[in-house]
């Protein structure tokens, strides 16, 4: 990013044509180039004023439309801000972007830069920067529910409660380090201990969430298995209502894994068709079926599809990924009798027609309940990145070795290194606050 004193113009709206194109700038030359813009002074803050932008050179009209003045630090970014709000064609915006580029001191911003200067400025931690990031690229309700909360703060306000606690830790533990007469005696030694533990039991708990945000972030993952011509294309265009797997007659038609993007009862999932399972004929169909294998592995759910006119004989390949995280599909129900009491490893099977859809409503149903069920957790905010799960996992380590350190200085340590791997979650990590608390407890130099 470059220095915080460039002031930076952007369109926030969005390329194309549209009815309403608005320009943002941040800075300390935003009032300057209202004024040069408009040849007048700004508006009064945060009322929206109609005005014609003038170019910087000759004066020429480029546009009437809306000017905003949003005087810092009570704004997005934490420094001075503008607004202006023109009409969406391309000749406007670009005759609106060069006299920007034309005013001293301002230049183009960078991908991310206004978020980053309202971090800088500590106007969002990381968690909102990332909840912020989220809301823009949910594609579901509950994307957006869970988006929503984390850009509000509650997943940095949980955090930060934490990394507070560790900080009072830390200061109790330096405490008895460097002033032994005012820390206390053995109890309050082991009333810290039993306060770490109960620190690091909160985070298990956290942890333990069967991974939950993130799937809800990145979407479940849902294989199509079996044998070729089976009716596994055939089942994807069924289930995204368009067609977009190659279907033929043809043995081994699929030859690498197609995705298909879904909003399934408001909870985002991927389901992929992969290539049958069989002995291959070629390096390239081999390829596939590895990847097929693959990705029925590490799916976390599992649509394992037979055929019908074949029953009871079934595939043993597909058979194998049978477990409780996948629901079984006897296909082609139309061209053959499949009994009530169907079963494939232990789980109850679906009948279904894939080409005329007869019995999918009934999978697509019992699929939502399931994704429900893993997804929809309480209102308390949940872990939605891997980074976050790893800066909590070297928590809670840095944690069990402060219970059972040899020595005060060393779990001392330890829980300084603790509160550094939550200060990485939201960006906020300050000796200061150390330095508060050990003052507020204690009656040093009394």
């Amino acid at each position: 990013m470059s220095a915080q004193h460039d002031t930076i113009f952007a369109l926030s709206s969005g390329a194309g044509r549209a009815g309403i194109a608005v320009f943002r700038l941040s800075g300390p030359q935003s009032a300057a180039a209202v004024t040069i813009l408009t040849g007048g002074r700004p508006p009064p803050p945060r009322r929206a004023r109609l005005v014609s932008l003038l170019a910087p050179g000759d004066g020429a009209l480029i546009d009437r439309g809306i000017v905003i003045w949003l005087p810092g630090p009570a704004t997005f970014s934490g420094e001075d801000m503008a607004e202006f709000h023109v009409h969406g064609g391309r000749a406007v915006v670009a005759a609106v972007t060069d006299a920007l580029a034309a005013i001293a001191g301002l230049r183009p911003a960078e991908a991310g830069e206004f978020t980053r200067r309202a971090f800088d400025n500590d106007r969002l931690d990381l968690t909102q920067v990332e909840g912020l990031a989220d809301v823009i690229n949910a594609e579901t309700e509950a994307q957006r529910r869970q988006a929503v909360r984390q850009m509000e703060g509650a997943l940095g306000v949980l955090y930060e409660d934490w990394r507070a606690r560790l900080i009072r830790l830390l200061a109790h533990a330096e405490a008895e380090i460097d002033f032994p007469d005012e820390a206390g005696t053995d109890g309050a030694a082991a009333d810290l201990l039993a306060r770490i533990a109960g620190l690091t039991d909160d985070i298990r708990a956290h942890l333990d969430d069967g991974h939950r945000g993130e799937r809800l972030r990145d979407g479940v993952m849902i294989a199509i298995v079996g044998a070729p011509n089976t009716g596994k294309s055939t089942l994807l265009n069924q289930i995204a209502r368009r067609d977009v797997a190659i279907v033929s007659t043809t043995a081994g038609t699929t030859r690498d894994v197609i995705e298909v993007h879904l909003d399934l009862g408001g909870f985002p999932v991927t389901v992929a068709d992969t290539a049958g399972l069989r002995a291959a004929s070629g390096d390239i169909e081999a390829e596939g079926i590895r990847r097929a294998r693959h990705r029925a592995a590490s799916a976390d759910l599992r649509l394992a599809v037979f055929d019908a006119t074949a029953w009871p004989e079934i595939d043993s390949e597909t058979k194998a990924f049978v477990d409780d995280d996948t629901l079984v599909l006897i296909n082609k129900r139309d061209l053959a009798v499949v009994p009530d009491d169907a079963a494939v490893g232990g789980q109850c099977a679906f009948a279904v027609s894939a080409t005329t859809g007869d019995g999918l409503a009934a999978v697509l149903a019992r699929l939502e309940v399931i994704v429900a069920e893993r997804l929809a957790g309480d209102a308390g905010p949940s872990l939605t990145r891997a980074r976050h799960r790893r800066a909590l996992e070297d928590t809670v380590e840095a944690l069990e070795r402060a219970k059972s350190a040899a020595l005060p200085e060393l779990a001392a340590e330890d829980l300084r290194l603790a509160g550094r791997a939550l200060g990485r979650i939201t960006g906020r990590v300050d000796v200061e606050d150390l330095l508060d608390v050990i003052f507020a407890d204690f009656c040093i130099g009394k």
